[in-house]
């Protein structure tokens, strides 16, 4: 069995390869939606299908884990991952829009079941290593963004279909994972089962604060960027006549700062506190609407994407990270499933809503509708700072 910090980077790397076909089809989807959809409408709707799948998958996939362990639950998803992308790849030769559709919901389905490789590493290390676990997760979501668009380019010529073979070889990485996670030795499904019994119902873990304050990182942390970068496209070009080109490389320099940071918050959590990353990260956030708010340019528009990427990355790391310090043996698939699916349906709503917002309030009017939930985290953070400090008094008295 490998031990010590050597799992999180493996999972890390697993990770990375079985999420390589999430960026590829967030690339392409869209793309290829609108030239296979009936109408121009539904063009987007293979990404909508494929939040939607991550979605609805969280809590099958946790209590599947609870059930087998999550060592056989990986691999079945692997398996999903990349008949997806085959079925994408038919798709594409039958030119049939809704087997794109079916594809894009089982790579949701499948990319639910990745998330919990975070957990995962967070388990094979002391409590105290779990935000270092944690910040090397995510940095093999740096390897995921650019090798899935590569991917569609390696591929877009190696059938007489184009971007076919994109799909193929996408299907062979997320395959090939299996073969790295082979060292990977979770608890067998005796021990899980044996684990999980008692604890906490959901009703009483959303009444410990520090559950609700990693709940509620993670959740304002996904809402808020989500509904700024999908309204991001539409404003730069429709409203703002700004390029195509242009547009694109702010979206990638954003995608880039949502996981570049993870290189650093491995080394920033021996001198900053869990809760110091979530208020950098919401000055970050803050530092996005002041932007966004002065400056309409391209260079304004890549400041605040680049901002929101950060914060995004501090707030989501964050959260993550304090979750395991919120629950208690036998409750952490009932907490991980809860935060999982509030975090993805959050980010589904804020992504579907984010078209009409930027739409009828304008740029500016959607940048200020984003000080309502970051309020929220500030006032939440406050919240549990000082529960937490009354505890702790009340632990010192009862001792004394």
């Amino acid at each position: 069995m490998i031990q010590g910090m050597a799992t999180p980077w493996l999972l890390s790397l697993t990770g990375a390869l079985c999420a390589s076909a999430v960026p590829l089809m967030v690339l392409m989807g869209s793309l290829l939606g609108a030239e296979l959809a009936p109408s121009a409408r539904w063009a987007t709707l293979p990404i909508a299908c494929m939040v939607i799948g991550t979605a609805a998958a969280v809590v099958p996939i946790t209590r599947l884990m609870a059930r087998f362990g999550r060592k056989p639950v990986f691999y079945l998803f692997i398996g999903v991952g990349s008949g997806s992308c085959l079925l994408a790849g038919e798709a594409l030769a039958r030119a049939s829009f809704l087997l794109l559709c079916v594809s894009a919901s089982g790579l949701g389905m499948s990319a639910a079941a990745f998330q919990q490789f975070r957990f995962a590493a967070m388990e094979k290390v002391p409590l105290d290593r779990a935000p270092t676990a944690a910040a090397v997760i995510m940095i093999g979501s740096i390897l995921a963004a650019f090798l899935g668009p590569e991917l569609a380019l390696l591929g877009q010529n190696l059938s007489d279909v184009e971007y076919r073979g994109s799909f193929w070889l996408a299907a062979g990485v997320v395959a090939c994972a299996g073969l790295f996670l082979a060292p990977y030795q979770g608890k067998t499904a005796t021990a899980v089962a044996r684990s999980q019994t008692g604890g906490r119902s959901v009703g009483n873990l959303l009444r410990d604060p520090t559950l609700l304050l990693a709940l509620g990182s993670a959740t304002i942390g996904y809402a808020v960027m989500s509904f700024v970068m999908t309204g991001t496209p539409i404003s730069m070009h429709h409203h703002h006549g700004h390029s195509l080109a242009d547009t694109k490389w702010v979206i990638q320099s954003h995608i880039a700062a949502m996981f570049l940071p993870s290189l650093l918050t491995v080394w920033l959590f021996r001198f900053v506190t869990v809760r110091q990353l979530m208020v950098a990260g919401l000055a970050c956030y803050a530092l996005t609407i002041v932007i966004g708010l002065r400056d309409a340019s391209v260079l304004g528009f890549w400041g605040q994407l680049v901002m929101l990427g950060v914060g995004w990355n501090f707030l989501f790391v964050s959260g993550t990270a304090l979750l395991p310090s919120a629950y208690r043996e036998g409750e952490q698939y009932r907490a991980q499933a809860l935060n999982d699916t509030v975090v993805f349906s959050t980010q589904a709503m804020a992504s579907l809503s984010a078209g009409a917002a930027v739409s009828n309030l304008s740029w500016n009017g959607l940048l200020l509708l984003c000080l309502l939930p970051m309020a929220f985290m500030a006032g939440l953070l406050v919240w549990e700072n000082r529960t937490r400090r009354r505890a702790t008094v009340s632990a010192l008295e009862g001792n004394q």
